[in-house]
């Protein structure tokens, strides 16, 4: 499974891995109910493209519960996945994403309405979730536990806390804790997936049947196709010289550009120009070029001044990309802790920070 994506970044991916499953970015589920354009433009898919896997998150079951009886009544979806992992400020402070899970009973009531809302439509409802907020309130062999109670498809793990973000490494053990646990369902391990290797290694460390892909596959659709080879057993291809990688990355500005419009797309993509070029060695003004690139007559001529036979540094392929801050103090809501067992949706007008001592 790959990780939360828009539209013009699946059909990349499926370009070179087809046959696997691309979710697309995350929605909120209230948005969702009264139908915010934002979202609607959000929630695009291919024509071709199949399972049309959407992930949305809320912290309101009857509201969460709606919004994928709305979506697969209107027949928009194919796979539901529920965000219990993102640990974002802007999430967590109303009790959505990472926060929900340290509230079994919410959590429960949230993927009862949730797979009663997906069942009638036969669209699978799956989770994915961390370690816990903190390394001492630790929620995930019980959040897996829960999600076999309430028929949930599949779970995904993020093997690192809220609080430790994306900082330091991916616990492996606590994946083949959590498939210990919950033999029942298929249990899918994220975290700290550079390179094909990394799958298959941690397949068979931790006995989870598959993996997610997030910030790995940044700047680096093929690593889907890499890992296919590699899950059946052939040799992987050598990574991409930057002629080849360069390729790619214009096909890419040229599909979000058709999808957004120029002017939005190319500010949207700078950063994904610093992906692509993680490991080249470019210099530094040359990528400062490219993070202010404008249109994409500019981002082609670019291109067209650099070497195209420059090979990847060595070990460029496990240079992290995308987030790597952290620890971070959690935000949630004004005394969110105070009564685990409560029911109660949390009001999103009263934040606090608390960090996990």
């Amino acid at each position: 499974m790959a990780g939360v994506t828009n539209a013009p970044f699946r059909s990349m991916c499926r370009e070179f891995a087809p046959g696997l499953i691309y979710v697309n970015e995350m929605v909120m589920a209230t948005a969702v109910v009264h139908g915010n354009a934002k979202t609607e433009r959000m929630m695009t898919f291919g024509a071709d493209e199949q399972p049309r896997s959407l992930q949305i998150y809320g912290s309101d079951p009857v509201m969460l519960s709606e919004a994928i009886r709305r979506l697969c009544d209107a027949d928009r979806i194919d796979h539901i996945d529920i965000n219990f992992g993102c640990p974002a400020a802007k999430v967590t402070r109303k009790g959505g994403g990472a926060a929900v899970p340290a509230k079994p009973n919410l959590l429960r009531a949230i993927l009862r309405g949730a797979v009663d809302a997906a069942s009638p439509f036969g669209v699978p409802v799956t989770i994915k979730f961390r370690k816990g907020l903190f390394e001492s309130l630790l929620t995930y062999i019980d959040t897996g536990r829960i999600a076999v109670d309430e028929g949930i498809a599949a779970i995904a793990l993020h093997a690192r806390t809220a609080e430790q973000h994306y900082a330091g490494t991916a616990d492996w053990n606590a994946i083949g804790e959590l498939k210990s646990a919950v033999p029942e369902i298929p249990v899918l391990g994220n975290g700290d997936i550079w390179e094909a290797s990394d799958a298959v290694a941690m397949m068979r460390a931790t006995g989870c049947d598959g993996v997610v892909i997030g910030r790995g596959c940044l700047g680096r659709p093929w690593l889907f196709r890499d890992l296919v080879e590699a899950m059946n057993g052939r040799p992987v291809p050598a990574s991409p010289l930057l002629g080849e990688a360069c390729a790619v990355m214009a096909r890419h500005a040229h599909l979000l550009a058709g999808h957004l419009g120029e002017e939005l797309a190319m500010r949207d993509f700078r950063k994904h120009t610093s992906w692509y070029l993680t490991g080249y060695p470019v210099g530094g003004e040359v990528r400062r070029r490219f993070a202010n690139i404008c249109t994409l007559a500019e981002l082609d001529d670019l291109i067209a001044a650099l070497d195209p036979a420059v090979a990847l540094v060595e070990g460029g392929e496990r240079i992290r990309r995308g987030h790597t801050n952290g620890p971070i103090r959690v935000a949630l809501p004004e005394g969110y802790l105070d009564h685990l067992d409560d029911l109660t949706v949390p009001d999103d007008g009263h934040v606090m920070a608390l960090s996990g001592g």
